[in-house]
């Protein structure tokens, strides 16, 4: 018989085998029976028939306004108060009770603002008055007012556009950190202070989670910052030392440029419109209008579209050699040959900078600029708004020439005297919407533009 050799197992015989694979199925057959599944954290089970919540898209019942006024200023901007503030959620903060014989009709609810004569103001030819102006961003928050996502902060000469407001700020998370704003047009002015701050003019936004930290540090931090000049500066300074930075929307509009505007607001940047600020200090916007007339004429478009206020649109007529560049809701330009969009995208320097007697060539601003001719008949046709309205259709917007000296011109343009503008409303999650313009001519029949920007 063969011997196993030295150094190598034993064979296990057939016996031993079956033995170990009988055990082996007794003790899975224990751990079945007898051992508890494994422990799955409740928080992974969710409750049956428990329904997601979902929040509420953002409205403008959700941003508080809290707006900068006092008892001397009130009486002459109230119109502008009066124009954009009835469909918003406001409160006027003044330095004082306003004056008894005045109406309070279609304003906010008033709030005094609290004495703030200990807190420290050392910068030469300000005025204190701006310590009272940032405290009322805790002023708002004290308050307690219910259901508030956004708290704006702004000036009594700032209106407001709100719902293009609502649209951009529900963009962003209202339970973190943000402060939404834009600084100024002016170089010099962002020189002078900082070029990431918002203005507070023009107007700018907390989150409702950033704005109750900062309110409880503020009385604090206002301590620190004697020396500078506005309130602006301060809410910047203290929100820095919270480690927040500004969010830049372009829509919010300092206005740190006198003057006619007529530059600025035909060739806005593709962004919603959010504010204008310092309209004490620019001409009316339409021809042979006071400026309440002109910002209340501005208004009737804000209040049918208010997202496609002012955007610009630029197409060709190859047949006739013209471009046509619109804003709509304001003015509409017709220059002829066809110009390379670049070209117009510049702002027309039709204003003054904002410090006096600066030397108009020498100024910087925050955009490039083109020149505006001195003559008129080197100008395009300007056409000005002069009424709109919409049915299911969509919009229409009729503009009229306004007529400024005796030029000669081309046929195509001289006969020309309005255009009307079909557009369906803006919505704020569509880039690109269809057009179709008619424009009519004296004595002939119309031609249409169509969408694809040529005329048939």
């Amino acid at each position: 018989m063969n011997q196993p050799r030295p150094g190598l197992p034993m064979p296990m015989v057939p016996s031993t085998l079956k033995t170990l694979l009988l055990l082996a199925s007794v003790f899975i057959l224990y751990l079945l029976l007898h051992v508890p599944p494994p422990h799955v954290p409740q928080l992974l089970l969710p409750e049956p028939h428990e329904a997601a919540t979902v929040p509420l898209p953002t409205s403008s019942h959700h941003l508080l306004f809290a707006i900068a006024s006092s008892a001397g200023s009130l009486r002459r901007r109230a119109p502008y108060l009066r124009l954009w503030s009835t469909s918003a959620r406001a409160i006027l903060f003044l330095d004082s009770p306003p004056p008894p014989d005045f109406s309070l009709a279609a304003l906010p609810p008033i709030a005094v603002s609290s004495d703030t004569s200990r807190f420290p103001y050392t910068f030469l030819r300000g005025l204190p008055s701006a310590v009272r102006v940032a405290r009322i961003v805790k002023e708002a928050v004290d308050r307690n007012e219910s259901d508030v996502r956004w708290f704006v902060f702004g000036d009594d000469d700032t209106i407001f556009f709100v719902e293009n407001l609502v649209r951009t700020l529900s963009k962003y998370d209202h339970d973190r950190w943000f402060y939404v704003g834009s600084n100024s047009e002016s170089y010099e002015q962002n020189e002078s202070g900082w070029f990431d701050m918002a203005f507070g003019g023009g107007g700018f936004a907390l989150s409702h989670s950033l704005a109750k930290v900062l309110a409880g540090v503020l009385d604090s931090c206002l301590m620190r910052y004697p020396h500078l000049f506005g309130s602006d500066a301060r809410i910047f300074s203290c929100l820095a030392e919270l480690g927040v930075g500004l969010t830049h929307e372009p829509g919010f509009h300092q206005v740190d440029i006198r003057g006619n505007l007529f530059g600025m607001l035909s060739a806005h940047p593709l962004s919603p419109l959010l504010s204008l600020h310092h309209l004490d200090s620019v001409d009316p916007f339409f021809p042979n209008m006071n400026k309440s007339q002109a910002l209340e004429h501005l208004f009737k478009a804000v209040n049918i579209d208010p997202a496609r206020i002012l955007q610009q649109t630029v197409c060709y007529d190859r047949l006739n050699l013209l471009t046509i560049s619109v804003a709509w809701g304001f003015s509409i330009q017709v220059f002829e040959g066809n110009l390379l969009l670049p070209d117009l995208l510049p702002l027309q320097r039709t204003f003054a900078p904002w410090r006096r007697g600066k030397n108009i060539g020498l100024s910087r601003y925050m955009f490039n600029t083109r020149e505006y001719p001195k003559d008129p008949c080197k100008r395009a046709a300007v056409f000005f708004l002069q009424s709109v309205g919409s049915n299911d259709d969509g919009v229409w917007s009729n503009y009229t020439r306004n007529v400024v000296g005796n030029c000669e011109q081309t046929v195509a343009i001289k006969n020309l005297e309005q255009i009307r503008v079909f557009s369906q409303k803006l919505k704020f999650d569509i880039e690109q919407v269809l057009l179709t313009w008619f424009m009519y001519n004296e004595g002939s029949s119309s031609s249409v533009l169509q969408h694809s920007f040529y005329i048939q």
